[in-house]
């Protein structure tokens, strides 16, 4: 069995103990186990219920505790194991040293203890994949936020724009949004509504920064892996980036704007997501990550049967282009239409060039840092294929492409400029008209410093 296979068995597990009040018991078992490296394995559990608790004769009851008294942590992506250093190595690195693209991983004295630098780690989950001795995962957040759904508190589901399809082709949102409704959720949002604001954004600061010939940006608004880079690696490209915050935290600082008091979760394909919730100038717009393979476990464990669901439906309130930020080139066909319609000469110039995967953004990044670029809008995404190849996907990129093209074009609102609900809600932010999207104040909770 894979170790991703594991894990999530592991992980049903672990649920399906918790909901029957047994936890600490079914913990306790496991541990029983006389071959067991009992360290190892309890941090593999720590981490499948969302917390970072060290192995100890009270470890099950410490969990329990640390569950039900979560506290957030940077850190997402857990090294279980030493490392036994039998990969293949290049210039003196391991497998999963050279797979990262932030030099985060950092194996050090005798006992080859294996270590994640949090703040240069971006979550990618890269070296999750690349360790043939399965050394990694990633925490889930789930057991924590059971215990936010048992209060009562107001709990809003933000799903990515590359969900649709992920759990069968005739799954519909309305669906959707009743299982979680199920779950004790309050009610579930597209974050393609608050990718449609970012793109109007984008689209006034392509007119503003792109005046000559040799002028670019990069966008920003929606890949930690891809920002990470520009941060980390290219650091001189910052000052040719759109100040955005991604749709994701758009969507939590917006309905914290409108309710103070409500908690909201992200569900996407995204290990990376988990890490940019965690950053500090971002940490207070999601209390919550979930991944669909996480989701689809657990509605595996809670039986909660889709094609069973009657449809809760809402009104479409996102258009096209929101919908389709899912999959490389959306952001930029999104924002070009919203140029188009904003600033029709400046649409004239509009060229847009992107890159999926990391090899090919830091190949895109390195041309812009040195005058090779061929497009003056950049879009660069982490995953190939964009959002819906991110690594915890349920079905194929290519699958997950079309099924985001198709319900982009079944969208009745094109346009997000055009969007009679996008301009009522902005209202709410104090946001009148398109104009005020030149206004530094107004737009202050779509952007962050960097």
């Amino acid at each position: 069995m894979s170790s991703e296979r594991q894990s999530r068995e592991l992980f049903k597990e672990l649920l399906k103990a918790y909901y029957e009040n047994v936890l600490d018991e079914k913990i306790e078992d496991m541990l029983l186990d006389e071959g067991l490296d009992k360290i190892s394995f309890s941090k593999m559990i720590s981490a499948l219920c969302g917390v970072e608790v060290d192995y100890s004769e009270n470890f099950s009851k410490d969990v329990k505790k640390a569950i039900e008294n979560y506290k957030k942590s940077n850190q997402v992506v857990i090294s279980t194991h030493s490392c036994v250093k039998n990969c293949i190595q290049i210039d003196g690195k391991t497998i999963c040293q050279n797979a990262c693209p932030f030099d985060a991983i950092i194996i050090e004295d005798e006992e080859s203890t294996k270590k994640i630098n949090v703040d240069q780690c971006v979550g990618c989950g890269i070296c999750i994949e690349s360790c043939e001795n399965q050394n990694f995962i990633d925490k889930i957040e789930f057991l924590p936020l059971v215990e936010t759904l048992k209060s009562n508190k107001k709990v809003i589901a933000a799903v990515a724009p590359a969900i649709v399809g992920q759990f069968g082709e005739d799954i519909s949102l309305g669906q959707l949004r009743a299982a979680f409704k199920q779950m004790g959720f309050a009610d579930m949002v597209e974050v393609a509504f608050f990718a449609d604001m970012l793109t109007i954004k984008e689209a006034v600061e392509f007119n503003a920064l792109v005046l000559q010939e040799k002028d670019f940006m990069l966008s920003s608004c929606c890949c930690p892996i891809w920002v990470g880079m520009i941060k980390g690696r290219f650091d001189t490209l910052v000052k040719h980036t759109s100040p955005s915050i991604s749709p994701m935290i758009a969507a939590g600082k917006v309905m914290k704007k409108l309710d103070s008091e409500c908690k909201v979760v992200f569900i996407g394909p995204c290990v990376a997501k988990k890490a940019e919730s965690k950053i500090e100038d971002l940490k207070d717009a999601i209390d919550y990550v979930l991944t669909f393979t996480e989701l689809k476990d657990i509605f595996d464990v809670l039986q909660i049967n889709l094609e069973e669901l009657p449809e809760i439906l809402s009104p479409q309130y996102t258009s096209k282009g929101g919908r389709i930020y899912g999959k490389t080139g959306g952001v930029s066909l999104a924002v070009e239409d919203a140029v188009r319609t904003m600033f029709p000469d400046k649409s004239k110039v509009f060229k847009s060039t992107q890159a999926d995967g990391v090899k090919e953004c830091k190949i895109m990044l390195e041309n812009a840092l040195n005058g090779k670029i061929q497009g003056n809008f950049l879009e660069g995404m982490g995953c190939e294929g964009g959002c819906v190849g991110g690594p915890k996907k349920i079905i194929s990129k290519e699958s997950g492409k079309e099924m985001v093209r198709k319900f982009g074009e079944e969208s009745k609102i094109k346009i997000s400029t055009k969007n009679k609900i996008m301009s009522e809600f902005l209202q709410r932010l104090n946001i009148k008209d398109l104009e005020d999207f030149h206004d530094k104040e107004k737009i202050a909770l779509f952007e962050r410093k960097f």
